[in-house]
């Protein structure tokens, strides 16, 4: 038993000592999912599989000691409430599940920022932080998106049907400030929501750079 322990507890070390590298491959996995299995005509449950797996990911780095087990706790509830609300034909509050996913993400994307912008000096750990909360940020907001498109259907303009994988597009795009103009908001939340997407991403590009500039300047390593 204590050589069990022992060795969860070095795998634990391990993990949690590459948590943020671990979170970007998987997120960078769930994004290429994505067109592949729309592609292939797949249930979107097993896309939502990816997501709830990265999101798994992104938040047992987030909380500590008491915290961490509560939050992995919520998240697996929330897994497996989505499919069980879905099957009982529950529409809405299978929507209202994956809003609580997004909330889910979104606090883990702050999470991983404020690990990033901490650090008094660069490393590869911090950097794949920064670009996991921006991916992070992109998928939560275009699963926002969908669950708006879900309560309230013509939230989004768009030629064919506003399928998940459209909404993660449309959020990367918004993030990204690229303005396709091939999906359209119409209400006014969703409106809203763009322009916090659009302009949080073009502020999270301008500071990170900045911040990024100011450690590689400072002279030496510095202590915490």
């Amino acid at each position: 038993m204590s050589d069990r322990n022992s060795i969860l507890r070095d795998f634990a070390k391990a993990y949690l000592s590459r948590r943020y590298s671990i979170l970007f491959y998987a997120l960078l996995l769930t994004m290429v999912a994505a067109p592949v299995l729309s592609a292939l005509e797949l249930s979107g449950t097993l896309f939502e599989s990816f997501v709830a797996a990265s999101l798994l990911a992104a938040i047992i780095p987030a909380g500590a000691g008491k915290n961490r087990p509560l939050l992995v706790v919520l998240m697996i509830v929330a897994w497996l409430a989505r499919p069980l609300t879905d099957w009982l034909g529950h529409t809405v509050l299978s929507a209202i599940t994956l809003g609580i996913w997004t909330l889910i993400g979104m606090l883990a994307a702050v999470a991983a920022l404020r690990f990033a912008m901490g650090a008094t000096k660069v490393d590869a750990e911090h950097l794949y932080a920064a670009l996991s909360a921006y991916l992070l940020a992109g998928i939560c907001f275009g699963l926002l998106y969908w669950v708006l498109e879900q309560i309230r259907s013509g939230t989004f303009a768009v030629n064919g049907q506003f399928s998940q994988t459209s909404a993660i597009y449309f959020s990367f795009v918004t993030l990204a400030t690229l303005g396709y103009g091939d999906i359209v908001p119409r209400a006014d939340i969703a409106r809203g929501l763009a322009i916090v997407e659009g302009v949080g991403g073009q502020l999270f590009l301008a500071v990170l750079v900045a911040r990024l500039v100011s450690l590689y300047s400072k002279p030496g390593d510095q202590s915490n």
